[in-house]
């Protein structure tokens, strides 16, 4: 969440009011937080802390708005007069959800990567009843639905909690979320060698194919295609990124020769920032026929290397991040792959 020194002074001023608001910046808006009556429909019978959209941004004029409101909103609660009709708990709880699905992306696409807005967001919200009411119970149905304890369980939750947030719904997934971690990557979730061999032949672009390939042979981060020497090919030379210099060898080395891979064709894309490259490559990847992003392509890589039998601290190396990070990180595969070699020794010693 932001931390506006304006707003900090806005709340300092109204908690010397006791007015028991706070003003919330989420993104570039602003939200007022408060014990206030239940909302129509919730269920619920007693106050509780819940948070007013107020659709206002959040710069100078705007925090003067909301600490107005925040004022108005504690005098009401206090005086018994509030009422949820006022601020979208009455007639604009009656919305679709395909009307506030329509002003959530107004808000959010233009800070979220393409490939992350259909991945963690339209594909959880298209899930939904669009000509139905926007409700906690509505989200709850769509959870359920999914199984427990994975990545789409998480990305469901984790999409719904900031829609219920933009609409102003107090909606608690903390005991939804399961265990499912994304610092631990499953490897049955991830493109296989055939599928990524596929996707390549069916990519029109000769330049953005070119940046697909060596992600999906070296196994490199977004923007590091931009960035590569291959004058030692077929070792790819990292000049510069999110951790610096570095060497990569394919664990493919099939692909980068039927691919082409030592003559480098980059699309003619600027940026003054690495986040600028990473964004033109989700840019393609949504665009593209692939039903995956460019990091499942990294993360293909990884557990290549641990079926090839790559030291992984090599891995590690050569994926540039350290060895407790790639151990994190893979932590599921690496544990099936020491199992089984501990199990291959233990039989060779019997013969």
């Amino acid at each position: 969440m932001p931390n506006n020194p304006k707003i900090n002074q806005a709340n300092g001023r109204l908690k010397a009011a006791k007015t028991g608001v706070t003003i919330l910046q989420r993104g570039d808006r602003l939200y007022l937080r408060a014990v206030l009556p239940p909302r129509p429909g919730s269920g619920k019978l007693s106050p509780s802390q819940q948070q007013i959209a107020l659709g206002i941004h959040a710069n100078i004029a705007g925090i003067s708005l909301a600490e107005k409101e925040a004022r108005k909103v504690g005098y009401l609660r206090d005086a018994r007069q509030f009422d949820w009709a006022d601020y979208g708990g009455g007639a604009n709880r009656s919305e679709t959800i395909s009307d506030w699905l329509v002003k959530f992306e107004q808000s959010k696409r233009p800070v979220v990567c393409p490939t992350t807005w259909k991945t963690d967001y339209l594909r959880p919200f298209n899930q939904l009843p669009a000509d139905e009411p926007i409700a906690p119970e509505i989200f709850l149905s769509a959870i359920s639905r999914t199984k427990p304890n994975t990545r789409q369980r998480r990305r469901f939750c984790l999409a719904f909690r900031q829609l219920a947030q933009f609409a102003g719904i107090d909606f608690d997934v903390s005991d939804l979320l399961g265990s499912y971690s994304p610092t631990k990557v499953q490897p049955r979730n991830l493109p296989s060698d055939d599928v990524i061999a596929a996707c390549f032949d069916k990519i029109n672009n000769p330049q953005w194919q070119w940046i697909y390939g060596v992600i999906a042979a070296y196994g490199l981060r977004d923007h590091e295609a931009f960035f590569l020497d291959m004058s030692k090919f077929p070792i790819a030379q990292i000049l510069e990124g999110k951790t610096g210099y570095r060497q990569c060898w394919p664990l493919r080395p099939e692909w980068a020769e039927r691919w082409d891979l030592q003559n480098i064709k980059r699309p003619p894309v600027t940026g003054k920032y690495h986040a600028d490259f990473g964004n033109r490559v989700c840019n393609f990847f949504a665009r593209s026929p692939a039903d995956f992003c460019a990091y499942d392509l990294r993360h293909a890589w990884a557990i290549r290397a641990i079926s090839f039998g790559l030291d992984t601290s090599l891995a590690a190396k050569q994926m540039g991040h350290s060895l407790a990070t790639h151990t994190q990180t893979y932590h599921l595969a690496l544990n099936e792959r020491e199992q089984q070699r501990a199990y291959d020794l233990l039989l060779a010693r019997n013969k």
